[in-house]
């Protein structure tokens, strides 16, 4: 197949170009060329908020689209350029209204879509993404729509699933700091399993909507599994609610947090989904050990600042809070 994935030089896009490729497929990359694309893949750079941004590769017909946009005017100029009989769009879980209920399937309402082409700020993500669902099933032809759930794995620079494994392996005491819930109801997907199962569905001119993530699993059996790939002796210590909000320690995600973990009941389902549509049209998620060691492997190799978790002052400030309590 000849298959054109507009993206594919970070995370998930660079991960589905090297399954396509390793598939034996022709694959182009359109991307802004912020990294590398896989060895034997094409890269053809454009700015996709330039409006002719796809000349480059409007000039023929395409096996398959592969999408990972989030802004509706790119997947709206996608779908008004280019041919092709079938495309993969990438959306999110964050296009469902609410999060109070368990892995809700697909069917589950979601959020208005966003009128505007471009979101105004990350309030818009789930509309943004409701938005670019819209576009590509009324372009004709077939498509995949894949809601994925939290993602980790190589090339994850969020650090959210990997922060775990790594503070274990490299604690600031006999113990590691972590969320207050340990019965937290957890999900991910390693993104090479998710793009494996892209390609397939290109393959196939899948047809439909999809939940797209691991098996729910509660947060402490995570942390489990973190400690034991890390080889830690700490142990896992939960901070106590009051200690979380005195020290201004954030739920989720992003800088001096607890990562994986809400503290609002209105999102306590938040990572899980029904899978079970996916599963029967072929998708195969690793165990979750497997997903954290790859992760801390990530974690050893980064470059960059953590953007989530605590730094070791933290750790030790939010841990004396805690003996002074």
């Amino acid at each position: 197949m000849q298959i054109l994935l507009l993206g594919g030089t970070r995370f998930l896009g660079r991960a589905t170009a090297a399954a396509a490729r390793d598939r034996g497929h022709d694959v182009v990359c359109l991307a802004r060329g912020n990294g590398p694309v896989p060895d034997g893949v094409r890269l053809v750079v454009a700015d996709r908020d330039v409006d002719d941004a796809l000349a480059a590769v409007a000039d023929r017909s395409w096996d398959a689209v592969v999408d990972m946009a989030t802004q509706p005017g790119h997947v709206r100029r996608a779908v008004r350029d280019l041919r092709t009989p079938h495309r993969v769009q990438v959306s999110t879980a964050n296009v469902y209204a609410r999060f109070d209920l368990p892995e809700q399937p697909e069917g589950s309402a979601t959020v208005p879509a966003l009128e505007a082409d471009a979101m105004a700020g990350m309030e818009d993500y789930g509309a943004a993404k409701v938005a670019c669902e819209e576009a590509v099933r009324a372009a004709g032809g077939t498509a995949t729509v894949v809601r994925a759930g939290l993602i980790g794995g190589p090339g994850d620079v969020s650090g959210r699933l990997g922060y775990y494994p790594w503070r274990f392996a490299h604690p600031t005491g006999t113990d590691v700091l972590v969320p207050p819930d340990l019965s937290m109801p957890t999900a991910v997907i390693d993104v090479d399993d998710l793009a494996t199962w892209l390609v397939e569905a290109a393959e196939r001119g899948l047809d439909g909507t999809f939940n797209a993530t691991g098996p729910t699993t509660q947060l402490g059996d995570l942390l489990d599994l973190a400690r034991r790939v890390a080889g830690s002796d700490a142990v896992a210590r939960p901070v106590p609610e009051d200690v979380v909000a005195a020290e201004g320690v954030n739920p989720w995600m992003g800088p001096t947090s607890l990562p994986l973990w809400v503290d609002d009941p209105a999102m306590r389902w938040f990572a899980t989904l029904d899978t079970s549509a996916a599963r029967r049209e072929g998708l195969r998620t690793r165990p979750l050990e497997e997903t954290l060691a790859r992760a801390l492997a990530e974690e050893e190799a980064r470059t960059t600042p953590r953007g989530c978790g605590l730094t070791d002052e933290e750790e030790i400030r939010v841990r004396e809070a805690i003996d002074r309590r």
